[in-house]
């Protein structure tokens, strides 16, 4: 026969167990002991934020395959849940992913947090939302990740700060690279087709002689003026450009004859992914972007 637990007991080892299950937090939230759910609307962001929380974290990134095209996402069930259950969402703003924005409309919650890449990111380039680019701007934006996650666990904070700096720490070899490469390649002639690529070229200081409206157009998914498609291919035709960069995910028929016309003409063409890529963090995704340029400049 087993022996009878008393009811005070009883009482207090279910309050116990149902204590257990969660951890108050500063913002008068509370975070399942199974960690801070973090939705990412793009996996880069989702993958920064991985090395932030590490095992504090459960993250979810919506935007995750190289190959699709953002243009044509369109939101689901799934992606509705995860962002309904998130304590945390991270999205680049600037109106690069608006789509995320009628998510967080469709499950509104006070205790959630919302944090916009591109409102964050200090060396914004006009017209151009990829922010996510320059390591100046990730850094910044992964600083407001960590207190964030503070807030959420203050507990944990000591282990939060850790991460940034070993985050920090590992885009040495970024900065170091781009530096070496601006002291090399600096006001070297390039096209580039859309606007996202201006990041990394002014980083390196690269000369881009592609017409911004060009670029522009290109990265909205929509036709470019007839007179810059003309000067582009004039710029190729007359070499006047030491390589072509384009994105892999919004080849168009302009782009795709661009680039045909680039390697007709002994132009290196260099191909760059607004995805990272499943095998790479985002520092080694940045810095072997970083390497195909070099290996095309050296060309």
């Amino acid at each position: 026969m087993r022996p009878r637990i008393p009811s005070l007991l009883r009482h207090g080892m279910v309050l116990s167990a149902l204590l257990s299950l969660c951890v108050p937090s500063l913002s008068g939230a509370t975070i399942p002991m199974g960690g801070i759910n973090v939705v990412a609307a793009e996996n880069f962001y989702g993958n920064i934020a991985a090395q932030l929380g590490g095992e504090k974290v459960n993250v979810t990134s919506i935007l995750s395959d190289p190959k699709v095209d953002w243009h044509e996402y369109a939101s689901n069930v799934d992606d509705a849940r995860a962002v309904a259950a998130a304590d945390l969402v991270i999205e680049n703003g600037g109106g690069y992913d608006g789509w995320m924005d009628t998510l967080l409309s469709a499950s509104p919650s006070a205790s959630r947090v919302l944090l916009k890449g591109f409102d964050i990111a200090p060396r914004k380039l006009p017209d151009s939302e990829r922010v996510w680019y320059d390591v100046d701007d990730v850094q910044a934006i992964a600083q407001a990740v960590t207190e964030t996650l503070k807030e959420l666990d203050p507990v944990n904070a000591g282990y939060y700060s850790r991460k940034l700096q070993t985050f920090r720490d590992s885009l040495t070899r970024v900065r170091q690279k781009i530096l070496h490469m601006n002291e090399r390649w600096r006001g070297t002639p390039v096209g580039l087709t859309e606007t996202m690529l201006m990041y990394m070229a002014k980083s390196i200081g690269l000369s881009v002689l592609t017409p911004f409206d060009f670029q522009k157009a290109v990265s909205e998914g929509s036709d470019p003026p007839p007179a810059t498609v003309a000067a582009v291919e004039n710029q190729v035709k007359e070499r006047k450009i030491k390589l072509l960069a384009y994105s892999e995910q919004t080849v168009s028929a302009v782009t795709a004859r661009l680039q045909d016309e680039a390697r007709a003409a002994g132009i290196p063409v260099v191909p760059v992914t607004e995805t990272l890529p499943s095998v790479l963090n985002y520092q080694n995704w940045i810095l072997s972007e970083l390497e195909v340029f070099e290996r095309a400049l050296e060309d």
